[in-house]
């Protein structure tokens, strides 16, 4: 499938990746396929931490199973989804040919589904979980925004490390996944040739 030019067209490009893509070295294929669950693992954890540190902050002893399975669970298939979504499939289908821009989007994905999603998604299933149990002093409804901000200060302040930590892991992905990427294009296309943006 070809434009009339020659040119093969995006899905044809795509088709070809996928196919050449066992013809890697065995460790460009597991960082390919296993990292974006590396990264996901780790907002896991990062889910764990923030839904720990609310706890403490909110006096909740009751219930640890039922808030910590949703806080391990979700930002871990949320976080291997975005990065899918943004890195690896534009990378196997030629859409992505940018290293600064697979870089960029691997540390938004693990700032923003490994660090920051975990920790926003702690804050309203423990408050909820203080006012049931009645742990701690809730405000009323006008108060309620300037607690929670109250709240998650001191937990974003202990929340940083891991911040910087998925930055810096959601980047190193991002760039050995465009490595991997142009191995897989010399391979297909050859030593000299460039994929071409439709």
């Amino acid at each position: 499938c070809s434009l009339k030019d020659g040119t093969p067209t995006k899905a044809a490009i795509s088709q070809i990746l996928q196919k050449n893509f066992e013809k890697l070295p065995d460790l460009d294929q597991k960082l390919f396929t296993l990292g974006p669950f590396y990264l996901a693992g780790n907002a896991g954890l990062a889910g764990l931490i923030s839904n720990s540190l609310y706890r403490r902050a909110l006096n909740i002893h009751a219930a640890r199973l039922a808030s910590s399975l949703p806080m391990a669970v979700l930002p871990f298939l949320t976080t291997s989804a975005l990065y899918s979504a943004t890195v690896s499939q534009p990378l196997l289908s030629g859409d992505l040919n940018c290293p600064t821009c697979a870089m960029i989007r691997g540390a938004l994905v693990g700032v923003v589904g490994g660090a920051v999603y975990p920790i926003v998604l702690a804050l309203p299933l423990n408050i909820g979980l203080a006012s049931r149990y009645s742990t701690a002093p809730l405000p009323g409804k006008g108060n309620l925004l300037r607690y929670c901000v109250d709240v998650s200060r001191p937990v974003l302040n202990k929340m940083r490390a891991v911040v910087l930590l998925q930055a810096f892991f959601g980047t190193y992905l991002g760039s050995r996944n465009f490595e991997t990427y142009f191995k897989l294009a010399r391979i297909s296309f050859g030593q000299n040739e460039e994929l071409q943006e439709d």
